[in-house]
This record gives structure tokens, C-alpha cells and sequence, in this order.
């Protein structure tokens, strides 16, 4: 990163996490974690299976409630809300384990993040003319977009159901970056995958980081999405991309630092690295 972006890092916090605590019954997942997630940064997560890394992006995003602690987040603590307002906060993510509606085409999975942004009734909906026409017709603008970027034109028209893992994969993250996220949250987007179709999903994350001028009249696009949160186990990745790295063990945040810190830390290599690196 440049000097005047770490500075930028340094001072600009886009969510805290403050003492978060997160059980289920008599099982505790998470343990009194503090975390900054700054601006201009790509962070990755990273720590053995069940350590409570997705545990985390669940309480950013809504799907659970932890029983202590705060995350802020543009002046408001994310704990006390739904998950669809936090989506449209600003925050979008994709699954672990692939959350689309495998009945709808690839086209209609991306249309339907778009859902946050109508803003007809249902009468203009049913009607379908000026007002609501021209929304529809300003929302596919983006659908199309973002089909183009991640290069699915081929199957947009092709039942989720019917396709290979790795074009799932891609599929969710079109339907993330349909809510136009200023933090995007993505869990494990490349486990599954054969190396080509990894080193597609690393450049759409870095170009998604970075922005691209695309030519399209699409601000979010152009200016990319400069907070990343990446739950990632190939430990190529992370230490290809990542600014920065959490390391999670049995709930807790055991370290913190740059990837060259982590990969010499000797409590990480012990919990989950090995002498490999």
C-alpha cells in the first residue's frame, strides 16, 4: 500500500468490534473479541475449522446475536439490527456454504439484491410505467454490469441448480456486489476450487478492492470496494493479498499483524500455520 494510504489505515476505523461474546446453550464460540476493521484495507481471518472466524462475519451481518459486546458501524451498533438493514448499510457478503436460490436463474439471483434499492409501491410495480419503469430499468443496468465484470455472460440465463460449484461461487459474489457494499464481507470464496478458478476470484477480489475504470456509468464500480473482510484458508492467498491478518484459535483473537508478522509469529505456527511457512 502506498504511504498515504497507511496513514489513512492507521486513523480511519470502518467497523469496531468491541467485546463480542458469542454462545449457543453451554457452548461458547467467541470470547471477548476487539477488532478494528479499518478503511482501505483488505483483512483477512484466518484460524483452524470451528476456531470462530465465520461466527464473526455472522454477528457483522446479522445471522446471530451475540450475548455481549458492540459493533459499530456508521454511528450504530450492528447487534440491534435485522440483517436487511445492515445490508443496506452497506455491508454485503457471501456464504461458507453457498446461500442462492438454486431454482432462479444466475440473472434473477443477482436481481434480487437489487430489491433493497426499489423504491415504487405496488401499485407503479404493477403497472410498470414511468417511475417504477425507469427504476427497473436503472437496476438491470447494474445486473449487467457486474454480469459483465465477472465474466458470466455465458450462463446468465442458466438455472443456478444446473451449474458447477466454482460458477456458484462467482454467482454469490455478483449477488454481494449487487448491493453496492462499502464493506464487503467473503467467506472462504475459493475452497472448492481448482487453481485456475482460484486465480479468477483473487483478480475479481483485488479489482473489486481496487476499482476499475469499466467506462460504465456505475460509481460504485469505479471506486471499488475498499473494506475486504476475507475468511480464507489457502494460505497462498492471504499472504498474496491481505493488508492485514487476524488469527482465530477456539474462539479467541490470538494474533494480529501484517502477513509477514503472522507468518513468523510462533503462537500462530504453533495453532495453525506449521513450520511450513
Amino acid at each position: 500500500m502506498s504511504d498515504a494510504i497507511q496513514e489513512k489505515v492507521a486513523t480511519d476505523i470502518k467497523i469496531k468490534v468491541a467485546g463480542v461474546n458469542l454462545s449457543f446453550g453451554g457452548a461458547q464460540v467467541l470470547y471477548d473479541i476487539d477488532l478494528d476493521i479499518y478503511e482501505h484495507q483488505l483483512l483477512a481471518l484466518i484460524g483452524p475449522n470451528g476456531s470462530g472466524k465465520t461466527c464473526l462475519l455472522n454477528c457483522i451481518s446479522g445471522f446471530y446475536k451475540p450475548q455481549k459486546g458492540s459493533i459499530l458501524y456508521k454511528n450504530c451498533d450492528l447487534v440491534k439490527l435485522p440483517p436487511h438493514r445492515i445490508a443496506a448499510l452497506g455491508i454485503g457478503r457471501t456464504f461458507q456454504n453457498i446461500e442462492l436460490f438454486t431454482g432462479l436463474s444466475v440473472v434473477d439471483n443477482i436481481r434480487a439484491a437489487r430489491d433493497l434499492f426499489l423504491k415504487y409501491g405496488l401499485l407503479g410495480g404493477a403497472l410498470y410505467f414511468g417511475p417504477a419503469a425507469k427504476e427497473e430499468v436503472k437496476n438491470m443496468r447494474i445486473v449487467e454490469e457486474i454480469i459483465d465484470f465477472l465474466e458470466i455472460q455465458p450462463i446468465r440465463n442458466k438455472v443456478v441448480a444446473d451449474l458447477p460449484y466454482g460458477l456458484r461461487k462467482r454467482v454469490e459474489l455478483a449477488r454481494a456486489l449487487a448491493l453496492e457494499p462499502e464493506v464487503l464481507l467473503v467467506d472462504e470464496p475459493t475452497a472448492g476450487m481448482n487453481l485456475e478458478e482460484k486465480e479468477d476470484i483473487v483478480r475479481f477480489l483485488l479489482d473489486i478492492y481496487e476499482g476499475c475504470e469499466f467506462g460504465y456509468d456505475s460509481n460504485f464500480l469505479r471506486r471499488g470496494v475498499q473494506t475486504i473482510v476475507l475468511v480464507e484458508h489457502d494460505m497462498g492467498v492471504v499472504l498474496d493479498i491481505a493488508h492485514r491478518v487476524v488469527v482465530f484459535d477456539f474462539g479467541r483473537k490470538i494474533a494480529e499483524g501484517t502477513p509477514s508478522e503472522i507468518k513468523v509469529n510462533p503462537r500462530v505456527i504453533k495453532a495453525y500455520l506449521g513450520e511450513e511457512y
